[in-house]
């Protein structure tokens, strides 16, 4: 009899051919099947020596190699090319086995994907695998969804393979159906919002101080021995200090100052809008990518007046790197407990029990926001008495105490100067609503009630009501 895998990977592109080989590494048996089989044929060609592969011809033979319950893992773009490979392998399949999903789907995608295949008796587990194609080869944080029952088979195969911090693998069930690929929907987001607060606190230091790249890079390789310690913080430090080899500049200044999406990021703030959680944060970051990459409108607004020219100097200039550090420490606390916040609503919403101090402890290795920081969100949420906001913590309230002075200069200096600095004006503009007893939306809903009569409620008692503005203006119970 052919031997058995314990599991497959299909469509081996960069990351399904790492998958597969860290897989391999582990010591475990890995079907491999690919559309062109010149690919699958190039993987053993290259790497066969690394593990035992069953290299397959025909979606019939790859399933056939696999053992009960059957793993099969996909790696195919969002959309549908995913629906694609399911309508080829589902029908080969049989109850029990499963499909996962290892690339970025819309986790409502998920969702219906998981139900349909459920009513056939087969397991369909939306997986977030972050951290690109190195870390898909040398540990990934792993987040999966579906099943517990799916879990229980996987999950031994999954955490073998994930990144480990202090020997523990960064890899747990996230939850039911579409709940993993909900988290890495946010985790992307996330991720949107510390890089644009990084790339905010590289063009203050440079513009408001006249900084190098290259010195630059060495306040952010100082950072990284602190309380930044993370994997951004330290290719920022990498990027910042490379030179152009055709130019001799710096590497950053000979890149088009147009930032890339794939998606993710976006799909994290209109689910928040439809959470009704405000993420303004990781939005501030995905409208920024958006406005670089609006030329015509930023070439046709070259001439508009601000105060060009000018910068800190003197004790200003002394203090203000100090102060930048202390407010993208702050403005990162807020990104992340938006995006814990929206966890929350959509475990909430969609009954599916997740844990932010597991989530925050498996994004400790493995992920674009590993972090330091990380473990004070681990601790935080490891008890029973969990705050309602990351920011009341203990920690992270004497935190933000401390940055207070230093980011409100921070924020003012860039306006003064003309610098943008959305996400950390954001974060600012967040923290100071939340902690404010009453807000000016008192004022929203009677503007709401005066022109269509949408009815507002009372401080001093229950129920709805309505002014009648337009005639004698005594209020009525709606």
């Amino acid at each position: 009899m052919a031997e058995q895998a314990d599991i497959g990977v299909t469509r081996l592109a960069v990351m399904g051919r790492n998958l597969a080989r860290n897989f391999a590494r582990h010591g475990h048996t890995v079907a491999l099947h690919n559309r062109t089989e010149a690919r699958t044929q190039a993987l053993m060609a290259e790497f066969g020596g690394e593990g035992n592969f069953v290299p397959t011809e025909s979606a019939q033979q790859f399933v056939a190699s696999l053992a009960r319950p059957r793993r099969l893992m996909v790696m195919v773009k969002a959309g549908a090319p995913t629906d694609t490979v399911i309508d080829e392998f589902a029908p080969l399949l049989e109850p029990g086995d499963m499909i996962v999903d290892g690339g970025n789907a819309h986790f409502a995608d998920t969702r219906r994907r998981e139900a349909a295949l459920r009513d056939r008796g087969l397991h369909f587990v939306g997986t977030g695998v972050p951290g690109g194609e190195e870390r898909a080869l040398h540990g990934p944080s792993i987040m999966p969804g579906g099943s517990a029952e799916a879990y229980a088979s996987l999950g031994p195969l999954l955490e073998d393979i994930s990144a480990k911090v202090d020997d523990e693998p960064c890899c747990t069930h996230i939850g039911p159906d579409g709940a993993g690929h909900f988290v890495k929907m946010v985790h992307n987001g996330i991720e949107y919002a510390d890089m644009q607060l990084i790339a905010e606190a590289y063009d203050l230091l440079r513009r408001a101080l006249g900084m190098t790249p290259a010195r630059i890079a060495e306040v952010f390789r100082t950072w990284n021995q602190g309380r930044l310690e993370s994997y951004l913080i330290e290719i920022t430090a990498e990027v910042l200090g490379h030179t152009d080899a055709a130019t001799g500049k710096p590497f950053v200044d000979v890149v088009l100052d147009q930032a890339e999406q794939k998606g993710t990021g976006r799909w994290t703030v209109q689910t928040a809008l439809d959470l009704g959680i405000p993420v303004s944060g990781i939005a501030e970051a995905v409208f920024a990518r958006s406005l670089s990459g609006h030329a015509d409108l930023r070439d046709a607004s070259q001439g508009l007046p601000g105060p060009a020219g000018r910068s800190l100097g003197g004790s200003a200039a002394e203090s203000f790197t100090d102060d930048v550090e202390q407010a993208l420490y702050a403005s990162k606390i807020v990104a992340y407990a938006q995006g814990v916040h929206q966890i929350q609503a959509g475990s909430q919403e969609y009954g599916w029990g997740i844990d932010p101090g597991a989530v925050a402890k498996i994004w400790r290795g493995g992920c674009i926001i590993r972090a330091r920081f990380l473990n004070r969100i681990t601790e935080t949420y490891s008890g029973t008495d969990q705050p309602v906001t990351l920011l009341t913590a203990p920690y992270f309230r004497e935190a933000l105490q401390a940055a207070q002075d230093a980011w409100r200069r921070v924020v003012s200096s860039a306006a003064e100067l003309g610098l943008p600095a959305p996400g950390f004006s954001a974060a600012l503009a967040y923290y100071d609503a939340l902690r404010s007893p009453r807000l000016p939306a008192a004022l929203i809903q009677g503007q709401r009630d005066f022109f269509g009569a949408h009815t507002y409620r009372r401080t001093d008692r229950d129920g709805a009501f309505h002014t009648l503005w337009g005639g004698d203006r005594t209020e009525q119970s709606a």
